[in-house]
């Protein structure tokens, strides 16, 4: 009898807890809830989907729990910047109808940027976009790729016909592999920027990531320092400086040696790799809750 009443004597004790912390737990929870859904578009060479290697890591998934509406670009992994983008427009007017919302906050990374800008500016949805966060996005293109793209066409036609064939067979739609290397030399991407201005009232703001040292990502490794030769410090893919871009709010770097990879910046690898304090964040996933939850901030 003794023990009874104890027991019912716990179980209110957790039931009084419960309904005197659940409120200021679902609170914290808010901090994501922006005022527009969220779109998250991938860079180049994977899709949205969901499996174990999926491009974005634990991040939706972080961000939702705490009151953010998650979508997604759903673009080929390697296609054209404009069929990119005409995929990203149909995925934005997705979201805007099932969330009967009259704008989005686009979060891009890599090349999903080039394409969410190019759908902004050219496709005329500049008025359904509330915000474009771009994180190392090569807004001007790269002085290794010129060299890539020194090469031989033929060749180039050649890799870009075997990479297509992998893509269609990876689930690519409109796969364009030679369209997508070529886009990112640095002419092309000053005519790009000059036919793809900022739009007036879309808030834009832009982030880059940096390697301390080549070795400390061994998939990037080789590519960092072919690229740290021309273009200067990078994640592994992109440099700094083409990163920049309107509003540019800071470089993700890693504590100690380390630094920030291009595939850490999207939790590809779901480690908490520590980052220097920016905007507040300890790693990977706070960094993306702050940006999110200064858009909610400022009316996004």
């Amino acid at each position: 009898m003794m023990r009874k009443k104890r027991f019912l004597a716990l179980t209110v004790l957790v039931l009084l807890s419960v309904m005197i912390f659940a409120p200021m737990a679902n609170a914290a929870t808010n901090e994501c809830a922006t005022k527009y859904p969220i779109v998250l578009v991938h860079g180049a060479g994977f899709r949205d989907m969901n499996v174990i290697l999926s491009y974005w890591g634990r991040i939706p998934a972080y961000l939702e729990d705490r009151g953010a509406k998650i979508y997604y670009g759903n673009t080929d992994g390697w296609c054209s910047i404009e069929q990119g983008a005409a995929d990203l427009r149909d995925a934005v007017n997705r979201a805007l109808a099932e969330t009967k919302s009259a704008k989005v906050n686009i979060v891009a990374h890599s090349k999903g940027g080039l394409e969410a800008r190019y759908m902004i500016s050219t496709l005329g949805m500049a008025d359904k976009v509330a915000s474009l966060t771009t994180i190392a996005t090569p807004h001007h293109g790269s002085k290794a790729m010129d060299s890539v793209l020194g090469w031989p066409d033929l060749l180039l036609r050649g890799i870009g016909l075997i990479g297509d064939v992998t893509r269609r067979v990876w689930g690519d739609r409109h796969p364009d592999f030679y369209g997508g290397i070529k886009s990112l030399g640095t002419e092309n991407m000053k005519a790009f920027n000059a036919q793809n201005p900022d739009s007036a009232g879309v808030y834009y703001q832009s982030y880059a990531g940096e390697l301390m040292a080549p070795a400390s990502d061994l998939i990037l490794c080789w590519p960092s320092l072919l690229i740290k030769n021309v273009d200067g410090p990078n994640d592994g893919m992109v440099s700094v400086e083409s990163a920049k871009w309107t509003n540019f709010r800071g470089v993700l770097r890693g504590t100690g040696y380390r630094g920030v990879s291009h595939l850490d910046e999207v939790d590809f690898r779901r480690s908490d790799i520590a980052i220097e304090p920016l905007g507040g964040a300890a790693n990977i996933r706070e960094f993306y809750v702050s940006v999110v939850a200064e858009l909610k901030q400022k009316g996004y």
